[in-house]
C-alpha cells in the first residue's frame, strides 16, 4: 500500500505532462477559411426561376427551370469568360460569396451546365433562389442571384 500511493502520485503528474507534450492537451482552433479569387460578372447579368412562380401550389417532384441573361452556361470546371452553372438553394440562405458554394441537400449545383431539375420535396412551404457559379463553384463578382420565391408542395 505504501509504494501505490507514490506510485499514483506521480502518474498525476505524469500523464497530463505526456499529453500536453503530444499536443493532445486542448485542439488547435482551426485555420480561418480563405477567400479564393472572384470571378468578375458582366453588367446586367441575372439569374432567375422561370418556373414555378413565386407563390404557386405544386407536387413533388418539383421541375424547377433556370434562366440566365447576360451570361452563358459552361460545366463546373471549365474557364470561360461570363459563363457559370447553376446553383439551387433551397430553403437556406445565400452562403458566403466568397468561397464555393456548399454542395449538400440545402445547395444543390448542376455542375454539367443544365437548365432545369425535378427536385423531390416534401408537403409543405419551400424557398427557392439561383446562384450563378464559376468553374470552380463561387459566386461572381458581383454575385448573380435570383429573388428567393416560396412555394408551396401539396
Amino acid at each position: 500500500m505504501r509504494t501505490i500511493t507514490p506510485i499514483c502520485s506521480l502518474l498525476l503528474f505524469v500523464i497530463p505532462a505526456m499529453s500536453h507534450a503530444q499536443g493532445n492537451a486542448t485542439p488547435a482552433t482551426p485555420p480561418a477559411a480563405t477567400a479564393l479569387p472572384r470571378t468578375p460578372a458582366p453588367a446586367g447579368a441575372a439569374v432567375y426561376i422561370i418556373s414555378p412562380q413565386n407563390g404557386a401550389k405544386v407536387t413533388s417532384p418539383v421541375t424547377v427551370r433556370f434562366g440566365l441573361k447576360g451570361m452563358g452556361i459552361a460545366p463546373a470546371g471549365v474557364v470561360k469568360e461570363n459563363t457559370g452553372h447553376h446553383h439551387l438553394l433551397i430553403d437556406t440562405d445565400l452562403p458566403p460569396d466568397n468561397l464555393p458554394i456548399p454542395n449538400d441537400e440545402k445547395h444543390r449545383h448542376f455542375g454539367a451546365g443544365q437548365t432545369e431539375a425535378d427536385i423531390m420535396l416534401t408537403p409543405g412551404q419551400h424557398t427557392l433562389q439561383l446562384v450563378l457559379g464559376d468553374s470552380n463553384h463561387i459566386p461572381h463578382q458581383p454575385p448573380v442571384v435570383s429573388q428567393k420565391i416560396t412555394i408551396t408542395v401539396q
